[in-house]
């Protein structure tokens, strides 16, 4: 069998400098939805949010509670924004792989275990934009 067939080049693909440019931009709002939509339901239901943290055993639930809605909310606006998009990719990707354990690790559970691998999926996006930037269309892009 030809090399060719088992290993087809993929790198002659044409460049498009907007798709470049946008892709970035359209990544980060697609992964922010999940935080910004997980952080405002949060703030709709304090006491059931906090009463589930408790559920799964973790100290200071309000505070932790506090916490999760800071960083989901302003994490997923910065990410929005491309504001210390670097910085806030890698604090994402370390709170989803936290709550991944925290509060999915069941895994003999069907829901539990999707869960905790969308949690790892999103960590895994989050590691690309902590890779490559925000791109153009963001203030991290137009500090440069």
């Amino acid at each position: 069998m030809s090399s060719a067939i088992l290993s087809p080049k993929i790198t002659n693909l044409p460049s498009n400098k907007m798709l470049s440019a946008v892709a970035p931009a359209f990544g980060r709002v697609l992964i922010a939805a999940i935080f910004l939509l997980s952080g405002i339901s949060k703030l709709t239901a304090p006491d059931m949010t906090i009463g589930y943290i408790q559920a799964v055993g973790l100290p200071l639930p309000v505070i932790a509670y506090g916490a999760a809605v800071f960083v989901e909310i302003v994490g997923g606006v910065a990410l929005i924004v491309g504001f210390q998009t670097r910085l806030v990719a890698l604090t994402l990707a370390g709170f989803t792989l936290i709550t991944a354990v925290a509060f999915h690790a069941n895994l003999g559970d069907q829901n539990q275990f999707f869960h905790f691998f969308k949690n790892i999926a999103m960590a895994g996006g989050l590691l690309q934009v902590l890779a490559f930037g925000a791109g153009p269309f963001s203030i991290d892009g137009q500090r440069r």
